[in-house]
């Protein structure tokens, strides 16, 4: 069996605050395929953001911020390498969209100069053949124009052509893994649909591996080959895509579920809301962080953390996992 391209163990983030320490990501660890999509899923504030940004180098070890674990890509440990051959692995095999690409552009700097930028760096083009080649991936992420379009600066676009900048500016340079984080929470419906398709149409067509972060399992159903639901720093539910919709075994996966809307419900039909609210990363308890909101809570909950459990490619942590009685 090959090796996978993305293998992370026991990833750990923490943060010192006058509350205490904030485990914002809690011994984490899973294994992405060349070619797969996994979706990591999750409310906000459970760690979904935290964790990717943490193994590419984007949240630093300091006084404030302690990092644990390891992180090998394509068996290389990202963690051990120097800052000039992690910017060059992060510009030439990993590519990442951030949310909101307003702020993740340069907003002083010509379109099609930014996407040329990383072309010109690590595959040594030349202005013209960088600009050149920055236009054909313009008109590729599908944007009119796109001899125009390269010429403008990040406030003359529409949120979902900036959005496709950002895609163009993270494939330029033909990476292995692309890592897209909540990349349609600032859009439109009509446009989320748009950008996701435009995901995975790339995908598919370069055979790259993706992480699709969201807060949306509606967002990851079709697009993600497997899900991992993440709960208070945690992974709480891994499986296949089809297992999760099909019989999800995590009361807090369950929720997520119920909470969606569904074609089949009357018109004003009121969307099931997750009673309670995300602990506080700061002072959990000894039990399971969602015993307080969880339908299946008995005092065994409250006293002990369930294990993540894996049997093959399927693991929960729960003591009482939905579909097998208390």
């Amino acid at each position: 069996m090959s090796e996978p391209l993305l293998s992370v163990h026991d990833a750990r983030v923490g943060f010192n605050t006058p509350r205490g320490l904030l485990r914002a990501v809690d011994g984490v660890s899973f294994e992405l395929n060349q070619g797969r999509t996994l979706g990591v899923v999750g409310e906000s504030g459970s760690g979904k953001s935290v964790l990717v940004r943490s193994l590419i180098g984007l949240v630093a070890a300091n006084g404030f911020t302690t990092i644990g674990g390891s992180v090998k890509f394509e068996g290389r440990d990202l963690r051990s390498l120097p800052d000039a051959q992690m910017r060059a692995v992060l510009g030439s095999e990993i590519g990442i969209v951030f949310q909101d690409p307003m702020t993740s552009l340069n907003p002083v700097m010509k379109i099609g100069t930014q996407i040329g930028e990383g072309l010109r760096r690590n595959r040594g083009l030349d202005a013209a053949a960088a600009l050149k080649r920055s236009i054909e991936l313009l008109a590729e992420v599908g944007i009119p124009e796109p001899e125009r379009r390269a010429g403008q600066y990040p406030h003359e676009l529409s949120g979902g052509m900036r959005q496709r900048v950002a895609i163009a500016i993270a494939i330029a340079c033909e990476p292995k893994l692309l890592i897209a984080d909540e990349p349609t929470t600032a859009l439109d419906v009509t446009v989320q649909r748009q950008i996701l398709d435009l995901l995975q149409r790339e995908q598919r067509q370069r055979g790259m591996a993706m992480i699709l972060i969201t807060h949306d399992l509606g967002v990851a159903a079709g697009r993600a080959d497997d899900i991992m639901v993440m709960y208070a720093g945690r992974a709480v539910e891994k499986a296949a895509t089809r297992d999760i919709f099909r019989q999800p075994r995590m009361p807090y996966t369950e929720a997520l579920l119920r909470s969606l809307p569904r074609l089949t419900d009357a018109a004003h039909t009121r969307l099931q809301a997750i009673p309670g609210r995300p602990p506080d990363a700061a002072r959990l308890g000894p039990g399971c962080a969602f015993a307080p909101r969880c339908p299946y809570r008995t005092d065994m909950c409250d006293a002990e953390r369930p294990d993540l459990t894996m049997d093959g490619r399927r693991g929960f942590a729960c003591f009482h996992p939905v579909g097998q009685g208390a």
